[in-house]
């Protein structure tokens, strides 16, 4: 029995099986010690590779086309330290419960730990950040090691999945040599004579019916109620949320990220101005809710966070189906694993309605008003304004998009600018670790599996540090477009207490770099434009939705005039919703 044939069965089944598991997407590094499951990936006929020369962005991409897939995606590299470029997208998917399938080649077990080149110790290189690790054994064809190479495949898929999903790490120790042999017959065939080696199906969380009637009885009686809705990735549950709004008569403060303020839903019980005026203290205390029922990831919304933080008199559940545990502020008293799409579904028909939709009333009319001011920010006197990007790139987007958003002040703005509409623009971004890094991989790989045109909007120094992840648009020939917005530094920094240590702000935390990005969109085959004027910007947006390939619309913006704007605009919220009320 050859080497070669051992390696290539046991490869082959192990690629075979995942496959049939519904891993169809692959994203290969080059490097040697990968060769064999790199090549029978890419001669497999069910699965799709996509060839990332970086690993750093080779991670990211992943990521972003599990997202779009809302599936396990492989990712696979060479020994040594090809695999610590995963890293960043590792501890990503893992916060943000994506399902990835991390495959590090790595050399046998004879070769470790004596100063063998491109040698490190790759077991559970991941730490916790991986849900589940092996290090699999050295191939062989016995037909106990073929099933054996299977079951492993399907069972890493199935954890990937498992509640809460996230990202595995087999490691695939390898001896040379390390070509396959493609002149086998049947190397795909599962011996077992199985058309699948093993379904491995994630199961839903449901309460029993004694424990959906207590928290109907708990919410009995409490008419000032809210829904507060963040990242949620479940198709089913804008309907569901809806109905549980409509039974209850609570409104519902909806993150970008829950996409409930897009589409052609009813959208009059969904509140999208809240972090406006949930900084001001007097209003709050007209709007304070006895009940919050909490969806999904924490919003974006610091004013929220930190009323919610601060009110323990407040009832507040929170609802994960996955059975985490995200609750910063430490206030929960109610958590509960439960499907969410099931448990509005089921709360729905046992809460007796209420009677007075007054407070319902106020919250939208609160809202309204903030909406007037916040759906038509001014510019500065000297530069166009960040938030306003997100006012003016929705109102020219397609009717069916997606829009990425990066993170630091990008998503910040989204929260305040992006309102409501009927468009059915898909929101997304990278809230796991809140990390400005592998951006531009997130949204290319989003771009690889997505249908529809996606815009990226992103600041300078995150685009910076993800200007590599741009070969893949160069590459693979990837639609998409994106909006940089270059303040020449860390704008966000100036929202902070270190803006008024001005001895050593700007080289510490304003660190404005001076790069003409027009010179990386050169690089990468980008179309490039730099509007000056909103109309024009407009006129970009639309012209790069029809034009295939990578667009770049870079927006020139003044970090230090934006505060002074920003704060205006909030101040002017507070001040229209005061009198509102004293009306």
């Amino acid at each position: 029995m050859s080497k070669s044939k051992s390696l290539t069965l046991y490869a082959a089944n192990f690629a075979d099986e995942l496959a049939k598991a519904g891993v169809t997407e692959a994203v290969i590094s080059p490097g040697s010690r990968s060769t064999p499951m790199a090549m029978l990936m890419a001669e497999h006929p069910d699965i799709n590779i996509h060839l990332m020369i970086d690993e750093r962005s080779a991670g990211f991409f992943a990521l972003g086309l599990s997202k779009m897939l809302n599936k396990p995606v492989a990712l696979l590299c060479t020994s040594g330290t090809a695999a610590a470029n995963y890293y960043p997208a590792v501890v990503e998917a893992f916060y943000s419960r994506v399902p990835l399938l991390i495959l590090t080649a790595d050399r046998p077990h004879e070769l470790r730990d004596v100063g063998a080149p491109q040698a490190i110790d790759q077991i559970h290189f991941f730490g916790r950040y991986a849900k589940w690790f092996a290090d699999m054994a050295i191939p062989e064809q016995t037909e106990g090691m073929l099933a054996y190479s299977r079951m492993m495949a399907a069972r890493a898929a199935g954890k990937a999945l498992s509640s809460p999903a996230g990202p595995v790490h087999l490691n695939l120790p390898f001896r040379e040599p390390l070509i396959p042999d493609f002149d086998l017959e049947d190397i795909w065939k599962n011996g077992s004579g199985r058309t699948q080696h093993v379904n491995i199906k994630p199961g839903q969380a449901v309460l029993q019916d004694l424990e959906i009637e207590r928290i109907a009885e708990l919410l009995s009686g409490r008419e000032k109620g809210l829904i507060v809705c963040g990242e949620i990735r479940d198709p089913l549950f804008t309907d569901a949320v809806l109905k549980l709004s409509t039974a209850l008569k609570y409104p519902i403060l909806a993150d970008p990220l829950s996409n409930l303020r897009t589409g052609s839903h009813d959208k009059s019980a969904v509140i999208d101005g809240y972090d406006a005026f949930m900084k001001d203290d007097e209003l709050l205390n007209e709007l304070k809710p006895d009940v919050i029922i909490r969806f999904g990831a924490m919003p974006v919304s610091k004013p929220l966070f930190l009323f919610l933080k601060r009110s323990p008199e407040i009832l507040q559940l929170v609802v994960d189906g996955q059975g985490g545990y995200r609750e910063p502020t430490l206030m929960a008293s109610e958590m509960i694993e439960c499907d969410e799409s099931w448990f509005c579904e089921s709360l729905s028909g046992r809460v007796s309605p209420a009677e007075n939709e007054q407070w319902l009333k106020t919250w939208q009319e609160t809202n309204s008003a903030a909406r007037k001011i916040l759906s038509s920010p001014e510019d500065g006197p000297d530069a166009l304004f960040e938030g306003k990007v997100f006012s003016e790139l929705q109102k020219a987007m397609p009717e069916k998009s997606h829009m990425f958003v990066g993170n630091s002040m990008p998503i910040r703005d989204a929260d305040n600018y992006f309102l409501n509409s009927n468009k059915r623009i898909s929101v997304h971004a990278n809230r796991g670790a809140n990390g400005i890094d592998g951006i531009v991989s997130t949204a290319l790989g989003m771009s690889a599996a997505a249908e529809d045109p996606l815009f990226l909007v992103i600041g300078d120094l995150s685009f910076y540090h993800d200007m590599n992840g741009l070969l893949a648009a160069k590459m693979h020939k990837l639609d998409m477009t994106v909006i940089l917005l270059n303040n020449d530094g860390g704008g966000i920094f100036s929202f902070l207490p270190q803006s008024k240590e001005e001895k050593h702000f700007e080289t510490l935390f304003g660190t404005p770099t001076g790069l003409h990005f027009q010179h990386a969109a050169s690089l990468y085959d980008a179309a490039y434009t730099q509007p000056e004027t909103w109309e024009a910007f407009r006129d970009d947006v639309e012209n790069a939705a029809r034009r295939k390939g990578l667009n770049i619309i870079e927006v020139r913006t003044n970090r230090h005039s934006r505060v002074m704007i920003h704060r205006n605009l909030m101040n002017r919220v507070s001040q229209e919703i005061r009198e509102m009320m004293r009306k």
